[in-house]
């Protein structure tokens, strides 16, 4: 039985601060685990300084009590097609262990979609590993559609 989320989470931008917590997440799942390094990695440091200066992104944290235990990157795309419309693409969602099953993803997605329908975004996108079957279940209970095939080319 799934349990409810409190109401008392927030969310919002996050801060260097966050940068540790984030990391962690990302890093606590198997396909993460084989990607990321340890929180203090300067590269993080230095990501998170160009995605927090950068007015068409936004690495939001779901907080609780103080606690990170949520977060996921908006990103608004300008394009031609859609008659010029801005797209948002949301990448790397993750809730901490302890949280999941609980309702956060759901409603962090939907806080995510309730700001890029408000911005004026035409589409909300996102990708999510092949080998992700549950999140796959996740997004499609959400109202997302398998519409596209993706394609990627790690470098290095």
């Amino acid at each position: 039985m799934m349990r409810g989320m409190p109401e008392t989470v927030i969310f919002r931008q996050a801060t260097a601060g966050d940068v540790p917590a984030i990391v962690a997440m990302l890093a606590d799942d198997p396909l993460g685990a084989k990607r990321e390094g340890h929180p203090d990695d300067e590269r993080y440091r230095e990501a998170f300084a160009r995605v927090d200066a950068n007015p068409y992104d936004e690495l939001i944290v779901a907080e609780r009590d103080g606690e990170v235990v949520g977060t996921m990157q908006l990103t608004y795309l300008a394009g031609l097609s859609r008659r010029g419309a801005e797209r948002c693409q949301i990448e790397a969602v993750r809730v901490a262990a302890s949280t999941r099953g609980q309702g956060l993803g759901r409603r962090m997605i939907q806080w995510g979609v309730d700001r890029a329908r408000a911005r004026g975004c035409a589409v909300v996108q996102l990708t999510s590993d092949k080998s992700r079957a549950d999140a796959h279940r996740f997004y499609g209970s959400l109202g997302f559609a398998n519409s596209h095939e993706g394609f990627k080319l790690t470098l290095g």
